[in-house]
């Protein structure tokens, strides 16, 4: 299966296209801090040339795989209405990706990264027991963050204060996380609050890493993996922005955010 997936989460466009044999291709564009996301301006053409690269039609694309956050408003937005529209057009199936799980998976699948234990290899470490705390900067001095230990996705379905951070841990193990493991953040949330998890016994990628770059591969690797809803208007409908975080009409009210819970993949 063809499948184009991309995620406008961060301020980073990230694309990829998975190829029938199970290959891909990626691309990002990443804007100078000070820039506006080129995620409206850029993300069409870059699915276009990797297309190009992979000497495909837009019409060979089976499916539309996309982000849906928790991210950045304007962001997710622009995305989303770019996937529906390309998969209306294309009659191509339309699926939704956690953008936390996207830019986790890499980092779990990272046990040479992760360090391997005392007398072993890092190929000897088993991924399914690196525990990885994916974190997404929501800027308003928040963070989105999702745990990720073997089979387990720890949902923190609110944003998250640098002082809440701290204590990160506490909150997943609270919520079925294995107890005493080793957490390692990915994403720029975790290199904008590497303080506050350090100081919470988080270990932070080093800001160069890769790991900290949601990939647009990924996406479509997720992407090829979930049951499409069943065609037609309903399926775009169906496929929604993940905010998590009440807008701020409601935050002046005192809306109170949902608790944390536990979901396993």
């Amino acid at each position: 299966m063809i499948v184009l997936g991309f995620d406008t989460a961060t301020q980073a466009t990230a694309v990829g296209l998975r190829l029938d044999d199970g290959g891909a291709l990626h691309m990002r564009d990443d804007p100078a801090p000070d820039a506006h996301p080129g995620h409206a301006t850029r993300l069409l053409s870059i699915a276009a040339e990797l297309l190009a690269q992979a000497g495909l039609r837009w019409s060979d694309v089976q499916r539309i795989a996309v982000g849906v956050g928790p991210g950045r408003f304007t962001g997710l937005r622009v995305g989303i209405a770019t996937a529906r529209g390309l998969a209306q057009s294309l009659s191509a199936e339309l699926v939704g990706v956690s953008s936390l799980h996207a830019l986790a998976l890499p980092a779990v699948r990272s046990p040479h990264d992760a360090g391997a234990p005392e007398g072993h290899d890092a190929q000897d470490v088993d991924p399914t027991s690196l525990t990885t705390i994916a974190v997404i900067d929501a800027r308003r001095g928040e963070a989105f963050a999702g745990g990720y230990a073997g089979e387990a996705e720890i949902v923190l379905p609110r944003a998250l204060r640098p002082a809440e951070l701290e204590g990160i841990v506490v909150q997943l193990e609270g919520h079925g996380a294995p107890a005493g493991q080793r957490w390692r953040a990915v994403g720029d949330g975790a290199v904008l609050y590497a303080e506050q998890l350090r100081a919470g016994g988080v270990e932070v990628a080093e800001p160069r890493s890769p790991l900290h770059l949601l990939d647009g591969a990924v996406v479509c690797e997720l992407g090829a993996l979930v049951a499409p809803s069943p065609a037609g208007e309903g399926a775009l409908a169906a496929v929604l922005p993940d905010y998590r975080r009440s807008p701020d009409a409601k935050l002046a009210r005192g809306d109170r955010p949902p608790a944390v819970g536990v979901s396993r993949a």
